[in-house]
């Protein structure tokens, strides 16, 4: 039996805003990964603060509550075998520039501060995200029809 476990990622308001959603989550998919938690919000102040704890005494701190507050976000739960290490591959590096073409800010983002996307950098930090955002009602428990063809 395989093994599965669950990153946060969310398409940050630069990504909602240009209209690339779609193109995202399809990569997710195609890979063989499963969405069990999608949800559109306006992150509040308190959330915003709680989700970038880690930096809030470093000086860009603001700067990062306020765009993540800048418009709306989609919030997602993702399953799959390695799923932390397999989503921040297809995600790049956190400068675009030092992304390579075909991850998600290699394709998609020039500057750090406008890089569309966010996924959580290891389990721990899966599993803080995961509760700021969703509580377990909110998550789908399902089998993919083609999870036989995806792992061994």
């Amino acid at each position: 039996m395989v093994q599965l476990e669950r990153t946060f990622v969310m398409i940050k308001p630069d990504g909602v805003q240009r209209g690339i959603v779609g193109d995202i989550v399809s990569r997710f998919e195609r890979r063989g990964l499963k969405i069990v938690g999608m949800r559109m919000l306006v992150v509040s102040e308190d959330l915003a603060q709680k989700h970038y704890a880690e930096h809030a005494a470093k000086p860009f701190f603001p700067s990062l509550v306020g765009f993540i507050r800048s418009g709306p976000v989609v919030a997602m739960v993702v399953e799959g075998k390695d799923v932390v290490t397999v989503v921040r591959s297809m995600v790049g590096k956190t400068k675009p520039v030092e992304s390579p073409p075909g991850t998600i800010r290699g394709d998609f983002a020039l500057d750090t501060g406008r890089n569309v996307i966010h996924a959580s950098d290891s389990p721990e930090s899966a599993k803080r995200e995961i509760s700021l955002y969703f509580d377990n009602t909110q998550l789908a428990a399902y089998s993919r029809i083609d999870e036989q063809w995806l792992y061994e």
